[in-house]
C-alpha cells in the first residue's frame, strides 16, 4: 500500500474526518488530502513533507520512521552532505619556513649604527645659527566667533516591518510580503521562534493562532488569536498593530 493510502486506512480506521485530523495536527486540510493522495508537492520541500509524515503518524498510532524511510525511498533519499560532495581526508601541503639570516642582519644592523655616528660627529662641528629675536605683540588677538551649531539630522525613516514569531506549541505559519511573495510556509515546533525582516509590509497567516506569540518591531503584541483559530494579519513599519 501506498503512503497516502496506509494514512488513509488508518484515519478511516479510527473514525476521523480529514476536519479532525487537521484540527488535531494543525496541518491544513488541503495538505492532508494530497498526501492521502501521494502528492507531495503542497509540503513545500522534503523537510517539511517529513515533518507532516510524523505528526500524522503520531497522531494515527502508525510508525512516522517507515513513512519517512518509505517516503525516502520514493523521492531518493536525503542529499549527501558537504562532507560527501567535499572529501577533506587528502593533505595540505605547507611550504617549508626558511629560518632567518641572522649573519645579514647583523650586517645591516652595524651599517646603520656606523652611518649615524658619523652624522652626529659632522654636526657638532657646524656652528648653530644665531636665534633671531621675536617680536611678540602683547595685544591679545581677536577671538573668532564659534560657528553656529547645525542642526541635528531628522531619523531616518523605517522601511521594513521586524517580526518574531514564538510557538508556544507546534503551529503551522505562512508569512508573505508586501507583493504577497511567499517568504517561509511551514511548522514551528513548541518553543521554537522564528524571525523576519521584510519591507514595507509583512503578511502573515496562522493555523491556530492562540498557539503563538508575535513582537512586532520590538513591540510585544501577544497571540493574534484564539486556540484553534485561523486568521490573516498584516504589519506596517509604522504602526505595529494589526490592519
Amino acid at each position: 500500500m501506498s503512503i497516502g493510502g496506509t494514512i488513509s486506512e488508518a484515519r478511516e480506521q479510527r473514525g476521523l474526518s480529514v476536519a479532525d485530523l487537521s484540527r488535531r495536527t494543525r496541518i491544513r486540510e488541503a495538505i492532508i488530502v494530497a498526501i492521502e493522495r501521494d502528492d507531495f508537492s503542497a509540503c513545500n520541500g522534503d523537510f517539511y513533507a517529513r515533518g507532516h509524515l510524523r505528526a500524522l503518524a503520531r497522531e494515527l498510532g502508525l510508525e512516522g520512521d517507515d513513512l519517512v524511510r518509505e517516503y525516502d525511498a520514493l523521492t531518493g533519499g536525503p542529499r549527501p552532505g558537504v562532507g560527501a560532495m567535499y572529501p577533506i581526508d587528502k593533505g595540505i601541503k605547507l611550504r617549508e619556513r626558511r629560518t632567518p639570516n641572522w649573519t645579514l642582519a647583523m650586517a645591516v644592523a652595524l651599517a646603520i649604527v656606523a652611518v649615524f655616528g658619523v652624522g652626529r660627529i659632522m654636526g657638532s662641528a657646524i656652528k648653530a645659527p644665531e636665534k633671531q629675536s621675536v617680536k611678540v605683540n602683547s595685544a591679545p588677538a581677536a577671538v573668532k566667533a564659534a560657528p553656529p551649531a547645525a542642526a541635528p539630522a531628522a531619523p531616518a525613516k523605517a522601511t521594513h516591518v521586524t517580526v518574531k514569531i514564538t510557538a508556544t506549541s507546534e503551529a503551522w505559519i505562512q508569512v508573505r510580503d508586501a507583493k504577497k511573495k511567499r517568504v517561509f510556509m511551514g511548522v514551528i515546533p513548541s518553543g521554537d521562534s522564528r524571525s523576519f525582516r521584510i519591507k514595507d509590509k509583512a503578511r502573515l497567516t496562522f493555523g491556530n493562532a492562540g498557539s503563538v506569540q508575535l513582537n512586532v518591531n520590538g513591540r510585544d503584541l501577544g497571540a493574534p488569536g484564539r486556540a484553534g483559530e485561523t486568521v490573516t494579519r498584516t504589519y506596517g513599519v509604522d504602526v505595529p498593530v494589526p490592519r
